[in-house]
């Protein structure tokens, strides 16, 4: 099979044990990166009794881990694109799992909030380093479904997190409650970082930067464990895909005529669609505060709503493939509006659960969707820089929106905070729905040519790690 490119062999072959396992080692990351995401948000309620803190220090608590998100995500996801995926994974995990640890005994809350910066300096890079490692191993006919399979495992961890901290929160085994979900945070990182040793590099990036041999021999692993024979893989049908340049492309490629919209819708998307999903999730056991119930009872309806992200999760496997991305970004960005308003205005506990419930699920449906989307857009050499930089302005916006919305919660309610964002996923709904691509069972070479121009000035000016 040498006169096919890796790619297109990767594209043609079955699903095997490779990406099953690829896809659970990822998924079982990503978990722990969005268990920290809502850790703030969880016990933000109880930290704050605990240290005595309010407004600003509130606010700053809660975006601290998003700011340091922000700069993980820009200088992790470029070293994976110099260094390569594997070696990304190892030292962000690392770098989170020391800083969560710390966070457990911090004496008071400026320690915390540093801590919880660092942590997320070392996160930051996981959830887009996981998209671009998925979307190059798997074949473009199971892209999609596989990378829905590892998001499912990742939004367990918030009805997990959800359950753990109303169990553990009010109970005090050698030091407060709320400390010991750091120390599990931590531990479970651990053991996430343990199993991605055993990832294979991507072939697709290796052959992108010319490492050859050794795209060719993780290749051959890949192969041994399909699900077909080897003459089957040779004759599968597939499209022909052009080969891929050996040449690391400069960060400015983002910006020439082919990517320039790309790179600026996916930018005002990043920044707009963390009001959407991540206002709730951090936000939403202070919406419950506001509206008069105690912590104990806020815990219980947040863990409730919390059930509908890996149902939305499963219930996008059988959708993902079969509507265009673009659609299901925009549809599920409508849902989200008009559950987080009901949400907003009920003072119901059964409402209270039920649109927090589908506001919930169709969140997720939403985040799957524009994970597989934002990856599928940019060349393997710059795949994890591109998808970073967006994703970095998702997190600088996580980490600044508590500071526009606690202060709208606590002075208008949660009706004017959860219409603030509807605004924001309107505009996200034309942002996609006008401007992205299609996507969807497209080979990923040929959505992303790289202009012959841009090849030329890579070849006259190579860029080293």
């Amino acid at each position: 099979m040498s006169n096919l490119s890796i790619a297109a062999r990767l594209d043609r072959l079955p699903i095997g044990a490779v990406h099953r396992k690829a896809a659970f080692i990822i998924g079982l990351g990503l978990f722990f990166e969005l268990y920290d995401v809502y850790l703030s948000g969880v016990l933000g309620s109880v930290i704050s009794d605990q240290f005595h803190i309010s407004g600003s220090t509130q606010s700053l608590l809660l975006g601290s881990s998003f700011l340091g998100m922000f700069l993980g995500a820009i200088f992790l996801n470029r070293m994976a694109d110099l260094i390569g995926r594997r070696k990304a994974f190892m030292v962000n995990l690392l770098i989170y799992s020391v800083f969560t640890f710390l966070c457990a005994f911090s004496p008071n809350v400026v320690l915390l909030v540093l801590f919880r910066f660092l942590a997320g300096v070392g996160i930051g890079a996981e959830a887009p380093l996981g998209d671009t490692y998925l979307s190059e191993v798997l074949p473009t006919y199971r892209r999609g479904k596989l990378m829905v399979w590892a998001y499912t495992l990742q939004f367990c961890s918030m009805p997990v997190e959800g359950l753990l901290a109303r169990w553990i929160v009010p109970t005090q085994f050698g030091m407060a409650g709320w400390r010991w979900m750091f120390i599990i945070g931590s531990l479970g990182a651990v053991f996430a970082w343990a199993l991605q040793q055993f990832l294979p590099e991507s072939p697709r990036w290796l052959e992108s930067v010319g490492r050859k041999p050794e795209a060719e021999e993780i290749m051959m692993r890949f192969e041994r464990h399909a699900d077909r024979s080897e003459e089957d893989i040779l004759t599968s049908a597939a499209p022909t895909v052009p080969d891929p340049p050996q040449e690391k492309l400069p960060v400015s490629t983002l910006f020439v005529a082919q990517f320039r919209r790309r790179t600026i819708l996916l930018w005002v998307f990043q920044i707009l669609q963390t009001f959407g999903y991540y206002g709730f999730g951090t936000l939403v056991p202070l919406v419950l505060a506001a509206k008069g119930f105690d912590v104990h009872s806020s815990l219980t309806y947040t863990t409730l709503s919390f059930i509908g992200y890996p149902v939305g999760s499963l219930i996008s496997l059988s959708i993902v493939e079969r509507i265009q991305r673009k659609w299901l970004i925009v549809m599920a960005a409508f849902c989200m509006a008009l559950f987080g308003i009901l949400f907003g205005i009920s003072n119901s506990i059964i409402l209270i659960i039920i649109f927090g419930f589908l506001y919930t699920m169709v969140s997720n449906i939403f985040s799957n969707a524009y994970h597989i989307f934002q990856v599928e857009i940019y060349p393997t050499s710059i795949r994890a820089t591109a998808s970073g930089a967006g994703y970095s302005l998702s997190r600088l916006s996580s980490g600044l929106m508590p500071f526009v919305l606690l202060p709208l919660l606590q002075g208008s309610g949660a009706t004017a905070m959860f219409s603030v964002v509807a605004i924001a996923m309107v505009i996200v709904m034309i942002d996609i729905g006008g401007f992205a691509p299609k996507t969807t069972a497209r080979v990923l070479e040929e959505l992303n040519q790289v202009p012959s121009s841009v090849a030329t000035s890579t070849e006259n000016h190579s860029i080293t790690p």
